[in-house]
């Protein structure tokens, strides 16, 4: 068991009232002498708020409840995209994908990796360079790659089943933050072993589907499923619902274990647990679209001590508050390059959150929504195109292909036929309050002109605000981004000896530089023996270095790593 600094007062929490009703407010206090909370973010992926906790009396999901129980419920929550890969970006820079050039889904599909501006940094590698020790499972998927100086320890992209003690990997003497990445209620996990995967897909879908069977049990009767409007009633969407949520059900198990190995560890009193989702459900009219099926998403925050047990905020918050939200617990400053708001000010209320679909795999599209408390925006650039098209990995699952099936025969509803005609409106206007499944349109309605011009207004003043990227030809953006087709290369970092320092510098702006020693002992007595990365944070004192070599590399996000560039210390000049 890893010793781990314990949390004393360190963050003191208040409830507080406002006027929209019964929130829970949160302010961080730093003071002389206390450590800094641990911190573990669960993400689970393709779940809207399909939880006991949060109202859906279907879900069996006890571990997830009683961590609400003993923590603040979020119930306002919205991811920036309704796909992984792009939202992913958002959650872990506090900026959204429109700005960043990750907005279309899957940039290897394209050959790049997108280049954030230079000041951009992940959260967990800022939260290296204030002390903390970070840890990621299973999933990264940023869309400008896999930045080595983001992790202390990265089991890697898709890599399975994932650690969920995986802090014990970190060194001890730090507080941590681990991200968890559980992909159990991933739509991939809708496979069945009849199920027939298209090319590539098809050994993989296989895989999963053996694996599930393995793992998760049949707990949830299709006959109490709630089947929404836009999709057929059959034997087989009722089938596959319920097996979302069986793999809800395994999902809350892998919860349950992550918060019994922090218990057992001696570290559930020092740790802020957060539970939240990637983005909505994994079905289709949900995932990979702007509907609140696919943007609205779950948040749980329990702190240490339990303050707040049981409450609920209501506010507006978006994915891009949660990077800002973890530096504020942690006691670091928020960087000016951050467009989110830490959700933990008392301060803090927005009117909107705002989200966007574009490329998807290889189907082109160019929506933006926006969304009060109450009412939806949304503007289809490309309206002359339906909104499903055929789109290979989708369409191999149950809920999908009775869509198609349903299409082909003429068999759908209004609701359900909807989403494969042409052309789409060009404005949606939804009141989600007395339309949650956003079924009606009320773009053209007299009585609601106001709050459709209202929820323009917004919109066009968060395109120009945030610099979105979406209106520019994709071939354009990558020709910016990586000349002639190039992908950029990070250079080399120079190491040089100041003032009895050793300082390590890179000439590509916005660069991270990560370094290790080699020597004999000198790894052992610095950094335990792992000889691994440590981020270049500041000048080095000599003293420290003896007869060490320095091994310095060094990466912008989205570039190329550079070369090593490797000195002795006592040749440093």
């Amino acid at each position: 068991m890893n010793s781990r600094p314990r949390v004393v007062d360190a963050v003191r929490v208040a409830a507080c009232r406002i006027s929209a009703g019964l929130c829970f407010c949160a302010a961080m206090v730093s003071a002389q002498g206390q450590n800094p909370p641990n911190i573990v973010l669960i993400v689970a992926e393709d779940l809207s708020p399909r939880v006991g906790a949060f109202g859906d009396a279907v879900a069996q999901t006890p571990n997830i409840d009683a961590l609400a129980n003993d923590g603040v419920r979020f119930t306002q929550v919205f991811s920036a995209s309704g796909v992984c890969a792009p939202n992913r970006s958002a959650l872990i820079t506090g900026v959204y994908p429109q700005s960043l050039g990750t907005q279309h889904m899957r940039t290897t599909n394209r050959d790049y990796e997108a280049v954030p501006p230079a000041a951009v940094k992940a959260f967990p590698e800022l939260l290296r360079q204030a002390g903390y020790a970070t840890a990621n499972t299973a999933k990264t998927d940023y869309q400008f790659g896999e930045p080595f100086t983001i992790w202390d320890v990265n089991e890697g992209n898709f890599a399975l089943p994932p650690d969920l003690a995986v802090w014990r990997q970190l060194p001890a003497g730090k507080p941590f933050f681990a991200m968890i990445n559980l992909m159990s209620t991933h739509e991939s996990r809708l496979a069945t072993l009849e199920t027939e995967g298209q090319g590539a897909f098809g050994s993989v879908i296989k895989a999963l589907a053996l694996a599930r069977e393995a793992t998760v049990s049949e707990v949830t009767d299709p006959a109490d499923v709630t089947v929404p409007a836009y999709y057929p009633d059959t034997p087989q969407v009722r089938e596959s619902i319920a097996q979302h949520y069986d793999n809800i059900h395994y999902m809350d198990e892998q919860v349950g274990e992550v918060v019994a190995n922090l218990r057992a560890d001696g570290l559930l009193g020092s740790t802020v647990v957060i539970w939240t989702t990637d983005h909505g459900d994994g079905l289709p009219r949900a995932k990979r679209a702007v509907y609140d099926s696919g943007l609205h998403i779950p948040l749980v925050l329990r702190w240490p001590d339990k303050t707040g047990a049981g409450q609920v905020d209501r506010r507006l918050v978006s994915v891009v508050d949660l990077a800002p939200s973890i530096l504020q617990l942690a006691g670091i400053g928020v960087p000016a390059f951050v467009q989110g708001q830490a959700m933990l000010n008392t301060a803090l209320t927005q009117d909107h959150v705002f989200a966007g679909r574009d490329r998807m795999d290889a189907v082109p599209d160019h929506v933006r929504a926006v969304r009060d408390q109450r009412y939806k925006y949304i503007r289809n650039y490309q309206a002359d195109l339906p909104y499903f098209r055929p789109l290979a990995f989708r369409d191999m699952f149950p809920v999908m292909q009775a869509l198609w099936q349903g299409n082909s025969a003429g068999a759908l509803s209004e609701e359900q036929g909807f989403y494969f005609a042409a052309p789409r409106p060009l404005e949606e206007l939804y009141d989600t309050a007395r339309d949650p499944q956003e079924l009606v349109n009320l773009a053209d309605e007299p009585e609601h002109a106001q709050t459709l011009q209202r929820l323009r207004d917004a919109m066009d003043n968060w395109i120009a605000r945030v610099g979105d990227k979406g209106a520019i030809d994709e071939r354009q953006m990558i020709e910016a981004m990586w000349p002639g087709g190039q992908q950029p290369m990070t250079q080399v970092p120079v190491i040089e000896m100041r003032n009895q320092q050793v300082l390590i510098a890179s000439a590509t702006p916005g660069a991270s530089i990560a370094y290790r020693l080699e020597g004999a002992g000198i790894a052992a007595k610095l950094f335990g023996g792992s000889g691994a990365w440590q981020l270049y944070r500041q000048p080095i004192p000599a003293s420290t270095l003896g007869e060490a070599v320095i091994v310095a590399k060094a990466v912008r996000y989205g570039y190329a790593e550079s070369a090593e560039s490797r000195k002795e210390a006592q040749a440093i000049e």
